[in-house]
């Protein structure tokens, strides 16, 4: 068995404004139907493959199970990271997690937001890679390029290989200047970096006690001191801190020498700037890429998306332009400069712009809300909770709140009282009083809340009771 160990953290700013930290571009439908996420999971299934490890911050791990759940995959273990620190931590507290259950397992290390529209043909390149990962080699899958691309990096491949069957790997390569990318691509022996790699579990444990010692015990009492929460396996923060931020190929990989690469030749893309999206879409004979309510007028190579639908984005004269709208934000660039969208992203941030982080709506283990209007003492949202979510039980020292439903049903609790309140009927939450939403129904319950009060901040919340474990 092959056990998918799938990365599902980072922000993914590159892809402002639809993709942002409070909801990076993994769990989006940027390119077909489902999430990239979803996509990933459904490709390291089936047959020969183990329920998978999703490794996943705090904010996210309520996401990414309601995800799998929507597709059918129940995963092996949720490890949940109480800070970012990069890849190479990440990985090896999977292999320690996966020591415990199964010494001998091979394990498959994904990111959770890469485009393989052939699902059947890398699974193919997993098992050519088997082999040489029997012998004791670490695996990495490179992808071969078909243009001078300066966003990735690159692998040295030992000879000059044509076909689909593993090679022996020379070395790591950094993201190149467009003249050295062409010079590779030129030369038939190097391949893109996928940072995709397959090991076993004690080969890749061995190659951190030889080139990453420092690592290892951090992550280790991490993983020894882990506790259960909810169905998630909460890594100690403490223990975590002390890990390096480091990726797996500076830590590892880059130093050591049992390294195989399987080449893939089939479409690839890490989706890491709007002119992959771009080019993943597939431009029509004027180079333009159209999605969602827009309108194109004498426009060429230019990508025009707008993800609002009362939002008409329309293109007149453009050429080699991203222009990117959503409810709260558009971006508006040069096709040349799609990889510096994330410095857009450091400026909001620095100005304290929300939309830097943020979106409108707002995703939480129960469902979402959405900030429909906002005075100086008032604010409207939209509600939704999921069939059989609640909300935790909660107070407010600063607002009172009206309640309308929309659609289904909701049992609210406003102190000592429950009340089944249906469409068209409303209820008051006056300010300071204990209260809970939750949705008995089978379909999603909406509701629109008015806010009202001297301060609405998010942060004016008292949870008394939380089946999320907020409290």
């Amino acid at each position: 068995m092959i056990y998918p160990v799938i990365l599902c953290g980072g922000s993914g700013t590159r892809l402002w404004p639809l993709s942002r930290k409070s909801y990076p571009k993994q769990f989006t439908e940027l390119v077909s139907d489902g999430t990239l996420f979803q996509a990933t999971a459904r490709r390291l299934s089936g047959k020969g493959y183990a329920a998978p490890v999703v490794i996943t911050g705090s904010d996210f791990r309520f996401i990414a199970t309601q995800q799998l759940a929507e597709v059918g995959i129940d995963p092996g273990a949720v490890l949940i990271e109480p800070e970012g620190r990069n890849t190479a931590p990440a990985v090896l507290a999977a292999a320690l997690h996966l020591q415990a259950q199964n010494p001998d397992a091979l394990m498959l290390v994904a990111p959770s937001d890469h485009v393989i529209p052939d699902a059947a043909a890398f699974r193919s390149a997993v098992e050519k890679g088997c082999m040489p990962v029997s012998e004791g080699d670490l695996v990495t899958f490179g992808i071969r390029p078909d243009r001078p691309e300066t966003g990735y990096g690159y692998l040295e491949l030992d000879a000059h290989e044509a076909g689909d069957t593993p090679v022996r790997l020379k070395r790591f390569v950094e993201k190149p200047d467009a003249v050295n990318a062409a010079e590779m691509l030129s030369a038939g022996n190097f391949l893109w970096n996928a940072g995709i790699f397959l090991f076993a579990v004690k080969d890749i444990i061995a190659a951190f006690e030889t080139h990453a010692r420092d690592l290892v015990p951090p992550v280790s009492k991490a993983v020894d001191k882990a506790k259960a929460d909810l169905g998630f396996l909460r890594l100690d923060p403490e223990a975590w801190a002390a890990a390096e931020d480091i990726s797996i190929d500076y830590a590892v990989m880059e130093k050591a020498e049992n390294l195989t690469a399987v080449p893939f030749a089939e479409r690839w893309s890490d989706l890491g700037g709007w002119d992959a999206v771009w080019r993943e879409e597939g431009p029509n004979e004027s180079g333009v890429v159209q999605s969602g309510p827009t309108t194109a007028i004498d426009c060429q190579n230019t990508l025009l998306r707008s993800e609002d639908p009362d939002l008409e984005l329309v293109g007149l004269g453009l050429e080699n332009i991203i222009a990117v709208a959503t409810s709260d934000g558009v971006l508006v660039a040069d096709m040349d400069r799609a990889q510096d969208v994330k410095t857009v992203v450091k400026a909001l941030k620095e100005k304290g712009a929300r939309q830097a982080e943020l979106f409108p709506k707002d995703h939480r283990p129960w469902g979402w809300f959405q900030s429909l209007a906002m005075g100086d003492r008032f604010q409207v949202k939209r509600i939704v909770v999921e069939p059989g979510a609640a909300l935790s039980l909660q107070s407010h020292f600063h607002r009172s709140e009206h309640w309308i439903v929309v659609e289904g049903s909701a049992l609210v609790t406003v102190g000592d009282e429950k009340t089944l309140v249906t469409e068209n009927q409303s209820i008051y939450v006056p300010v300071g009083t204990v209260h809970r939403l939750e949705n008995p129904g089978k379909v999603p319950m909406v509701l629109i809340e008015v806010q009202t009060g001297t301060y609405l901040g998010e942060d004016d919340i008292v949870r008394h009771e939380d089946v999320y474990a907020r409290t």
